[in-house]
């Protein structure tokens, strides 16, 4: 399958977490964005952790975004673009190693330190929504097969006004409202000693949500 092929994909799952929503959108999707994590990254803060481009097996173009520390209690990585209020965001991620923790997560609503994060872990038998204000919080979780280690798995977020949604390979499993943070940022999380590769970032804003 063509690169273009699957970002066309990406956006189409995305367009389709719009149309989960409980009744019509109040407003209208915005152009969607795709970002490149193939590349050396550009105007991106990584918060804490070891982010490089490298060649991974299965990544579009070959290449991913890969997260390399193994000692810090949370991985950040923030995108450029942005802010956001109202969003649906979603991701490839490949769990590569990990003893203590083995995940992948979509960090979205961040500022000035403080975000949600949806995330699977390839080690437990859950899939989470926390936010995180000095100190990691959890606000729901749902019971799921692990992501396998060594595989792709898809991500997906959608934040819009105060209900926020996540999907774990196109199933969905949270569905819970939380209004403590309102515009952010969106970005990539890894905990404790995952190492775990990224690509196929696509952000739809909703344009007055």
């Amino acid at each position: 399958m063509s690169y273009s092929m699957r970002r066309f994909l990406m956006g189409s799952a995305a367009m389709g977490a719009s149309a989960a929503l409980d009744g019509p959108l109040t407003g209208s999707t915005m152009a969607q964005e795709v970002l490149d994590l193939s590349k050396p990254l550009a105007g991106w803060e990584a918060v804490s952790g070891r982010w490089t481009t490298d060649d991974v097996a299965g990544a579009n173009g070959g290449r991913a975004l890969v997260q390399h520390a193994t000692d810090n209690e949370f991985n950040v990585i923030v995108a450029p673009s942005g802010p956001y209020d109202d969003v649906i965001v979603s991701v490839r991620f490949k769990p590569l190693s990990g003893r203590e923790d083995a995940s992948g997560g979509i960090v979205f609503r961040f500022a000035e330190g403080r975000y949600y994060v949806v995330r699977a872990n390839a080690l437990e038998d859950n899939f989470r929504l926390y936010y995180y204000d000095q100190g990691r919080r959890m606000l729901t979780t749902a019971a799921v097969k692990p992501p396998a280690l060594g595989q792709w798995h898809t991500l997906q977020i959608s934040a819009k006004r105060d209900r926020l949604q996540g999907w774990l390979n196109d199933k969905q499993l949270i569905d819970h409202r939380d209004s403590r943070f309102t515009v952010g940022r969106i970005g990539l999380w890894t905990k404790a000693d995952s190492i775990t590769a990224f690509d196929s970032l696509t952000v739809l804003p909703i344009e007055g949500g």
